[in-house]
């Protein structure tokens, strides 16, 4: 007999977290047809989320103003796409919607920022305070300082909340 039990709820996570994709990408597309806007649509799962990409061929500046001036505009979007999930399934999303590669440049960004931070740190022995970012920045930096080896925090409040980078 084997156990398949530990399996069972790998294949039920994974299948929720396809479910949200596919209502986020249902949601997305009604609303590029009502702003009448050209765009494909990818759905991915990663790091235990779902992640949905808005995406063209052209880097085209109608999908810009779908981004706002640093993001503002997609974070709007990011949340409403959430509360379309949660209307559909009753739970909370921690859904990833990005849009015109504007997330995955920042993350490579903020990779290098938070690698600069690390080599600083080693070299001082220091604490290095970085600059006030949103959680989503702060998660891509924390990950980054895991990553070199170091370990990081949080401190402040919302919106001056910043990573701390730790010898």
């Amino acid at each position: 007999m084997t156990d398949t039990t530990a399996a069972a709820p790998a294949t039920e996570t994974l299948s929720r977290l396809e479910q949200e994709g596919e209502i986020a990408a249902d949601y997305l597309e009604g609303l590029l047809d009502i702003a009448d806007l050209d765009g494909d649509i990818d759905m991915d799962v990663e790091a235990d989320r779902a992640s949905v990409s808005v995406i063209a061929e052209d880097a085209t500046r109608d999908l810009q103003r779908l981004v706002g001036r640093d993001g503002e505009v997609l974070e709007a979007l990011q949340e409403l796409t959430r509360l379309a999930v949660l209307r559909e399934t009753g739970e909370r999303s921690r859904l990833m919607l990005d849009i015109a590669g504007f997330r995955a440049r920042k993350r490579e960004r903020l990779t290098e920022l938070a690698r600069e931070a690390v080599t600083e740190v080693r070299e001082s022995g220091e604490p290095k305070r970085m600059e006030p970012m949103t959680p989503f920045e702060r998660k891509v930096v924390h990950d980054a300082v895991a990553a070199a080896g170091l370990r990081s925090e949080s401190e402040g409040e919302e919106p001056q909340r910043r990573v701390v980078v730790l010898p």
